[in-house]
């Protein structure tokens, strides 16, 4: 019976291959860029064979907790669908137990699970240097193959059992953008680290809670053993057996649950109210106002842009402060950034409506009014950004002469960002997500459409506040407080005036094309 579910989970694998050229070759590239990471940590880590266990110890614990942890969070932030879910076997009368361990099997056959088992190997490679820790090393292995195997299936479970509703998967989506944007940053930090003086004592700290939890424990294992820290090492061993039983438990109780409610209840709701649509006003730009904050408070497409937003200019600091930038500077940073982005997420507006734009095309809705009624959104949330967080980041730093050039600076990159977008979503759309897709299944756009549009309202909405950063370097040297509020004064004037000239154009393209941009939306 296993069997048959080895071929069965070969015959989907097989399947996906019948796929068009260009999914292919996606799929190609993605198969590449795995191996080649695979064959650089297997390097990395037979290459520590030569380093002290200590130091070898470290980094192992660390890397190979991010993967464990991997195994639990990617299936829950990017809503993977499971090809053998188990209610889809509900009909056939195998009994929870041994349906739960022949999908646990049928597992086994995967990219992720594979390159698991060749890391295993290769830290066993890393812990040959003696007897007993190659031995823990290969109780180890044994340990942590199974062990991502059933975090992915409880993972996968759970989230398709409760996080059916799209609220809660939109809610996952974002939390798991924030924790890739937050890993995959760190580590570029991480790689400009001077790893003696700075990077690994930091992941010394990092090591010491990892090696004590499931995550870590059979990582660490071996390397106790190497530092003749047996008893320790045999403890670590049986956390994460123990740890092991405790998934598979979980799955197998996943399993029955799923088995017995093989259809997902979706309640009713009740009590239907106008939301955003009652507090705004009854024209067509209030109409157009609040569905847009509708869709900001609701739709994933932005709830992940929203969420990265706070995010980027966080770890932008932390390199910074690396690189040793001074820290007059660095308080320019937050704010700025955020105002930044926020201006630019409007920047594709009309190509997220898809089919839903033929309602301002069918009611004759002025451009003027779909212009405005998008950009409410950014508004409602960057005017207090900027006043509340110009306030906290002068205190943070201590130096308040910097708070008029800092609301300048801000409310030029977020006006100025408003209207370059207000003219680009008209005139250049590019394809865009589609609305009840996951947040991460970007459609391919036409040659570099895309990444060029996303590139020119990100440099246009800069260069146009540079004249404001000049002005705040040069009070840094000369210490004027004219200068600080020149730059209060240009930021303001040169965000309200691209803001104003931004609406207006873009406001007469989309009059003159809403027909291209309604055959556009409904293309793609």
């Amino acid at each position: 019976m296993v069997a048959q579910f080895l071929h069965l989970k070969l015959t989907i694998f097989s399947n996906t291959l019948r796929r068009g050229p260009a999914q292919l070759f996606g799929m190609a590239l993605a198969l590449l860029a795995g191996l080649g990471m695979t064959a650089v940590l297997a390097a990395g880590l037979v290459d520590l064979r030569s380093s002290t266990p200590d130091v070898a110890r470290v980094i192992i614990v660390v890397f190979g907790s991010a993967i464990v942890l991997g195994f639990f969070l990617l299936p829950v932030a990017f809503g993977i669908e499971d090809p053998l879910d188990p209610r889809r076997f509900a009909l056939l009368g195998i009994s929870p137990t041994r349906l739960a361990f022949r999908l646990a099997v049928a597992a086994c056959l995967s990219v992720p699970i594979l390159i698991m088992v060749v890391l295993s190997i290769a830290q066993v490679v890393t812990w040959s240097r003696a007897p007993l820790p190659a031995f823990v090393a290969v109780v180890a292995a044994v340990v942590i193959v199974p062990t991502c195997v059933l975090a992915a299936r409880v993972a996968t479970a759970a989230s398709s059992t409760f996080l059916s509703s799209s609220r809660a998967r939109d809610g996952a989506g974002n939390a798991g953008a924030v924790i890739a944007v937050v890993g995959a940053t760190s580590f570029a930090i991480m790689a400009t680290l001077d790893w003696q003086s700075q990077g690994l004592p930091i992941m010394r700290r990092i090591a010491a809670v990892a090696e004590w939890t499931p995550l870590g424990s059979a990582w660490s294992a071996p390397g106790d053993a190497a530092l003749g820290l047996g008893d320790q090492a045999a403890l670590k061993l049986l956390l994460s057996v123990a740890f092991l039983i405790v998934l598979w438990l979980a799955w197998r109780v996943l399993v029955g649950f799923m088995l017995a409610r093989p259809d997902r209840d979706v309640s009713a709701r009740r009590g239907y109210r106008l939301g955003w649509f009652a507090a705004l006003p009854d024209n067509p730009a209030g109409a157009i106002a609040a569905r847009s904050l509708t869709y900001w408070g609701r739709d994933s497409r932005y709830g992940v842009s929203l969420a990265v937003i706070p995010v980027v200019p966080l770890l932008m600091i932390a390199a910074l402060m690396v690189g040793g930038v001074p820290g007059e500077f660095i308080m320019w940073v937050p704010v700025p950034v955020m105002c930044l982005f926020l201006g630019w997420m409007v920047h594709n507006d009309v190509a997220h409506d898809n089919s839903a734009f033929w309602v301002h095309v069918s009611a004759n809705t002025r451009g003027l009014d779909d212009r405005w009624g998008r950009i409410v959104p950014a508004l409602l949330l960057g005017v207090p950004l900027i006043g509340i967080g110009s306030f906290v980041s002068v205190l943070i730093s201590g130096d308040s002469s910097g708070l008029p050039g800092l609301i300048g600076l801000s409310a030029c990159l977020l006006l100025a960002g408003l209207g370059i977008s207000s003219v680009i979503s008209a005139a250049f759309p590019y394809p865009a997500v589609h609305p009840g897709d996951g947040p991460f299944a970007q459609p391919q756009a036409v040659g570099a459409a895309g990444s060029v549009v996303q590139s020119l309202s990100f440099l246009m909405t800069i260069a146009l506040s540079a004249p404001v950063v000049w002005l705040m370097v040069l009070s840094l040297y000369q210490p004027d407080e004219g200068l600080q509020l020149r730059a209060m004064a240009a930021g303001i004037l040169t965000g309200v005036v691209v803001l104003i000239g931004g609406l207006l154009w873009g406001g007469y393209i989309v009059n003159k094309r809403s027909p291209e941009l309604l055959a556009f939306t409904l293309r793609n």
